[in-house]
C-alpha cells in the first residue's frame, strides 16, 4: 500500500505558529500543531526574536506530526503564510542583529508622518506608491531604527520582512 500523502499549511502569525496537516487524498484535517512566539515590549514597542520563529515552526510541525499519525507519510506540499510589515535586520552572517520590530510596534508613528511630509504629503505618496506610510509599515520602522539605533542600521547587511525570514 502506498504511503498516505500529506500537505502541511503553516501560519506564522504575530503570537504563534500553527501547522495544519491535511490528508491530500481526502482533504481531511489530520492535526494542527501549535507553538507560541514570545512578544516583548512596552510603550508601543512590540518585538520578537526571529530565531524564536524558527523554533516555533519546528515545534509546531513536530506536534502536528505526532498528533496526526502522519509519520511515514509522504509530504507532497507545504504552504507558508506569515506576518507582514515588520522589520528584521540581518548582520553579515545572515543572522538577526536585534529583535524584529513587529507590524503592531507603533514607535515609528512620528517617522511615518515625517516620511509622508518629506515626499509632499499623503496625496503625493498615494500617487507615487499607492499608499501612505503608517507606523505598521517597514519603511517607517527602518527610519525609526536609523534615528534611534544608528549602530544597528549602519551594520545591517540586509533587511527582511518577517514573512521573508
Amino acid at each position: 500500500m502506498p504511503p498516505r500523502t500529506v500537505v502541511i499549511g503553516v501560519d506564522s502569525s504575530t503570537q504563534s505558529t500553527k501547522a495544519a496537516f491535511v490528508d491530500a487524498g481526502s482533504g481531511r484535517l489530520l492535526a494542527v500543531g501549535r507553538a507560541p512566539h514570545r512578544v516583548d515590549g512596552e510603550a508601543g514597542a512590540r518585538e520578537s526574536d526571529p530565531e524564536g520563529w524558527w523554533r516555533a515552526l519546528c515545534d509546531a510541525v513536530a506536534a502536528g506530526l505526532a498528533e496526526s499519525g502522519a509519520a511515514g507519510s509522504e509530504v507532497t506540499g507545504i504552504a507558508v503564510a506569515g506576518q507582514q510589515h515588520g522589520l528584521v535586520v540581518l548582520d553579515r552572517s545572515g543572522r538577526p542583529s536585534r529583535p524584529a520590530m513587529l507590524w503592531n510596534d507603533t514607535r515609528s508613528a512620528p517617522q511615518a508622518a515625517a516620511l509622508t511630509a518629506a515626499l509632499g504629503g499623503p496625496d503625493a505618496w498615494t500617487a507615487r506608491t499607492g499608499s501612505v506610510p503608517v507606523a505598521s509599515v517597514t519603511a517607517s520602522k527602518w527610519q525609526w531604527l536609523r534615528e534611534n539605533e544608528p549602530e544597528h542600521a549602519a551594520s545591517a547587511a540586509a533587511v527582511r520582512l518577517p514573512h521573508d525570514f
